[in-house]
């Protein structure tokens, strides 16, 4: 008779803990970012098949590139961030960060989703060091829930001067915006710096702090210098963190981030 009882309590507890923990996939938002080194490879030639072959693994819903090259002579006069999308069958966005190569060069958006906005804001830097900038989207999800969507890439230097006003920028930007928020990019710093703990203050990280995975260099990742953050805290829930490691498609390893938006 009591295991007749405990198995009946069993089945009517099971079926709620499973609901209460339910994902609901309309409101997960696959994010990756990736520096794609100008569209080049490790072995020195030029493969966009390659770079697209790991963001369609991954099969993400917002992408954020780094080194993104716009009809330059290096690149073969492609615009980079338009092949990918082409490739991936996602939408593709460029934002300037600086005339170079007689082309562009800057940052991409990839889209699994059409754009509400977007805004491409330039980043401070010193006369000596390159123009940086952040490309920013707002999107719909499949729920019905808007968010908005930033990629960047700060200054790479040994100095972190560049790097701690491009953070304050950031913070400055979009630190108030209407919708929920993913940042991602190639920061070129590593956990616990000044630049860091600046965002930190105001976005919420998707790492291990207490061990954190390399994403740099993808041949033998030991330092954690991109990243995906988020806010607010109370309406993202991280599902799951992947550091995808192809040491020919890149110099970086691509980050991916698994989100799910929480109700209100």
């Amino acid at each position: 008779m009591i295991k007749t009882y405990l198995l009946l309590i069993l089945i009517l507890v099971t079926p709620t803990l499973f609901s209460q923990n339910a994902v609901d996939s309309s409101r997960i938002v696959r994010v990756l970012t990736f520096n794609i080194l100008h569209g080049a490879t490790t072995l020195g030639d030029f493969n966009l098949d390659r770079i697209a072959q790991v963001i369609k693994d991954t099969d993400p819903d917002l992408v954020a590139l780094q080194e993104v090259d716009y009809k330059t002579r290096r690149a073969l006069r492609y615009d980079l961030v338009t092949e990918l999308g082409w490739r991936t069958k996602m939408s593709p966005l460029f934002g300037k960060a600086m005339t170079y190569d007689d082309g562009e060069y800057g940052e991409g958006i990839l889209s699994k989703y059409s754009y509400l906005n977007t805004i491409n804001v330039a980043l401070p830097h010193s006369e000596d060091n390159e123009p940086r900038a952040a490309l920013a989207v707002t999107t719909i999800l499949p729920s019905g829930d808007t968010i908005s969507f930033i990629g960047t890439h700060l200054e790479h230097s040994d100095n972190e001067l560049d790097r701690i006003t491009q953070a304050e920028k950031l913070v400055e930007a979009f630190s108030k915006n209407e919708y929920p928020t993913i940042l991602a990019g190639d920061l070129n710093a590593v956990p616990g710096s000044t630049p860091i703990n600046i965002l930190e203050d105001h976005w919420f990280s998707t790492y291990n702090k207490v061990e954190p995975s390399g994403t740099y260099p993808s041949n033998k990742p030991t330092k954690k210098i991109d990243y995906i953050m988020y806010y607010p805290e109370n309406q993202w829930r991280v599902i799951e963190t992947i550091v995808i490691q192809d040491s020919i498609a890149s110099d970086h390893c691509a980050y991916m981030v698994v989100l799910e938006l929480l109700q209100n």
